[in-house]
């Protein structure tokens, strides 16, 4: 046996199959080792284990067996179905990342009220400099009276101090992505771009409460109008106060959301 010839064990093995499908791919014709050893056995090329990787990546997909064999026949068939299922499999994506914020919502409304309450000091010392206890009394201003407000004040107490290390660490993370989608040359309404709004927001609606997009929209405005959020971004990288803004309006835009934030 070559070294490059591999047994029906090590190809179950390989693709986590059972040797009973490999058996029936062979018997329908789908996938049909090219040599035999000296005992009779099955054993496969390099070729049949590429050809085998496409079939078991069709069947992960959900093709029917009896369509595979086609469209292996033809480059563009599969190059053309791939691209279909990708589609679907990111369609199907998005949804169970919308489900698992859900969950994730109503785990956080549903967890007991804990009896510590973080200091402002603790605050501090967690944000630096992005923290300024003015921000919390010009919200309740703006929108002490709004449910996303309530809901988002209610959750924020139930914090412990290593949930808001965790928040701040996220909210790092989502900076970087805006940052990164700049330093990149990603345009408003391009899927990086896109993505990192959307990182933006699933943060917000996981730890605090759920923004439509005319809310977020007017977020986005805030990042570059009021100069202390501006400065906490363009500290961050140069400009990317404005870009941020630029990319959120067109995420919302792309959802039906105009420049009065009215959809």
């Amino acid at each position: 046996m070559t070294d490059d010839l591999l047994t029906v064990g090590q190809v179950a093995e390989r693709f986590g199959v059972t040797v009973r499908t490999l058996h029936h791919y062979d018997a329908i014709g789908l996938v049909t080792p090219s040599e035999r050893s000296w005992a009779d056995y099955r054993l496969y090329s390099p070729g049949d284990v590429q050809r085998l990787a496409r079939v078991v990546l069709l069947r992960r997909l959900e093709m029917p067996l009896a369509d595979i064999g086609a469209v292996l026949a033809d480059d563009d068939a599969l190059t053309e179905q791939l691209r279909r299922r990708r589609e679907a499999v990111i369609a199907r994506l998005d949804e169970l990342n919308g489900l698992v914020r859900a969950i994730d919502t109503a785990l956080t409304k549903e967890e007991p009220m804990s009896d510590y309450a973080i200091t402002e000091a603790e605050m501090k010392e967690i944000f630096g400099t992005g923290y300024d206890e003015s921000y919390d009394a010009e919200a309740e201003v703006r929108w002490g009276e709004t449910d996303a407000y309530k809901e988002s004040q209610r959750r924020a107490k139930s914090y412990t101090k290593e949930q808001w290390v965790r928040i701040k660490a996220e909210g790092d993370a989502v900076m970087e992505r805006f940052a990164q989608a700049k330093r990149d040359g990603a345009e408003p309404g391009s899927e990086q771009a896109d993505a990192a709004v959307q990182a933006h927001r699933d943060h917000i609606e996981t730890w605090f409460n759920d923004v439509p997009l005319p809310m977020l929209r007017g977020m986005g405005e805030m990042f570059s109008a009021d100069p202390r959020f501006a400065k906490t971004y363009d500290d961050v990288e140069p400009d990317l106060a404005p870009y941020v803004t630029s990319v959120i309006t067109a995420y919302c835009a792309k959802r039906g959301v105009d420049e009065n934030c009215g959809s």
